[in-house]
């Protein structure tokens, strides 16, 4: 088995990571190596523009590479001659967005939910969901398509957002995100390129959203907790509304809730941080075993 993660970015290097340490053979592409730029343990490096010979001998690929305006999934637009020519090819993970449901109004979406994006960037997403699936159609490969929530984890968290004095706390208390701890994301891609339920026949959609939609400012008073610091005081949402940027808005603008109950039984996992308070916990615990 050898995979190839297109895109060693936050959750890309803790797949990564992931592989490695249960013994896949495992490299990564950056756009442009940085020196000193740390690899994941195991994993080898590659530039994004000569991964050619890499995609072609690739088992397994995990794309977390985002689509660009204009130009598309920028793995196909650069590379499709290197996967018409990956013989081996078995499985194939795409990390696209929960954004591409689009607002719900606060109700539940599953994994069967049609898609109802609204957002240019969602839109792009599902154009690269279908790019993917018309480009290993009839090739015998399986996909999985994991529509990742509002991704957090060590080093960029509420924890985070608080001691760099950034944190908000916006009075919305009818507004829920849904949320994934970035390892948890590792847990689930490996568990779905190693494990069964592979469909070849079309993709198989899968939810990285933990079990407790919340509001941020839940999310901010926990981590104030956590730090042992007062929480950031209540700011009216016309007024947080207005300092917004144009992207801040674009994901206030919508309201849902993420299922992810049925991708837990088929990978047959439980995420490791159910909730943002476990997942706040796990981050602070590791912040202070690493100080002492």
């Amino acid at each position: 088995m050898a995979m190839l993660v297109l895109g060693l970015g936050y959750a890309g290097s803790a797949i990564a990571a992931a592989a490695g340490a249960a013994g896949l053979a495992v490299a990564g592409t950056r756009r442009a190596p940085r020196a000193g730029e740390p690899a994941p343990p195991g994993v080898a490096v590659i530039r994004f523009d000569e991964a050619g010979p890499a995609i072609a001998a690739a088992t397994h690929l995990v794309v977390t590479a985002a689509p660009e305006d204009g130009a598309g999934d920028p793995v196909l637009a650069a590379h499709a001659a290197a996967l018409a020519a990956a013989t081996r090819l078995r499985w194939v993970g795409y990390l696209s967005t929960t954004g591409v449901y689009g607002d719900r109004q606060g109700g539940w979406v599953a994994e069967t939910t049609p898609p109802a994006p609204a957002q240019e960037r969602s839109l792009r997403r599902l154009a690269a969901e279908r790019a993917w699936w018309a480009a290993l159609a009839g090739r015998g490969v399986a996909l999985d398509i994991f529509r990742t929530a509002g991704i957090y984890g060590p080093g960029r968290s509420a924890l985070d957002e608080l001691r760099a004095g950034r944190a908000r706390r916006v009075d919305k208390p009818d507004h829920l995100f849904s949320r994934i701890h970035r390892d948890d994301i590792a847990a689930a891609v490996l568990a779905a390129a190693t494990g069964a339920g592979w469909r070849t026949d079309a993709p198989r959609v899968l939810h990285l959203a933990d079990d407790e939609p919340a509001t941020g400012a839940a999310v901010t008073e926990e981590a104030a907790r956590l730090l042992g610091l007062p929480p950031p005081p209540l700011l009216p949402f016309a007024e947080a509304w207005a300092g917004m940027s144009p992207m801040a808005r674009s994901f206030w603008a919508e309201n849902r809730r993420v299922d992810s109950r049925a991708t837990q039984a088929a990978l047959g996992l439980r995420w490791r941080h159910p909730d943002y308070r476990a997942g706040l916990r796990a981050i602070r615990e590791g912040e202070t075993r690493k100080q002492g």
